[in-house]
């Protein structure tokens, strides 16, 4: 059984989206509001594709789950509270938009991911990595931590609905 990380291209679209809606369907039934306003849209994960920045795990040659590695700066980083980044002056790439099919939680693919991405962005040069997530999704949090992630602060994002979120850090050497 192969379990891989590979480039999405857009006939993966669909099962993106899928595995979104269903990861946000389970973030809804844990009372967590991340991603109820409807984001990440469509539009969105085109984009990503397009970029070249939208990738997704295979197992058993299936697509199990997805994730982006933004490789530009966003604005919503620029400002932190609560804390301050480590590195604030130097590149980095964003994890974003991570989903797992419910149906394999808790087998690790989430972890998978992060540290595939991690290899991803340190074969392009890329030695600063950041990501958010909602105060409520313990379990990103835990992934991240787990990989060596470090809570910096709390950023304020694009979301109608909560737009609170901690901002997580990892700088490799």
């Amino acid at each position: 059984m192969a379990i891989y990380l590979r480039r999405a291209n857009k006939d993966d679209l669909q099962r993106v989206m899928e595995i979104i809606e269903q990861a946000r369907a389970q973030l809804k039934e844990k009372g967590n509001p991340q991603w109820q306003d409807g984001h990440p849209f469509l539009k969105t994960m085109k984009s990503d594709i397009k970029a070249g920045y939208n990738w997704v795990l295979i197992d058993n040659q299936k697509i199990v789950g997805t994730a982006t590695l933004q490789l530009t700066p966003e604005q919503t980083y620029e400002e932190i509270k609560d804390g301050s980044w480590l590195k604030p002056n130097e590149p980095y790439a964003i994890i974003h938009r991570l989903a797992v099919l419910p149906s394999k939680n808790g087998q690790g693919f989430g972890k998978y991911i992060f540290s595939n991405l991690l290899t991803v962005g340190y074969l392009q040069g890329v030695r600063n990595f950041r990501y958010d997530t909602h105060y409520k999704n313990i379990p990103v949090q835990k992934i991240g931590q787990e990989i060596g992630f470090i809570k910096r602060g709390t950023i304020y994002i694009d979301d109608k609905i909560d737009n609170k979120h901690m901002g997580f850090e990892l700088n490799l050497k």
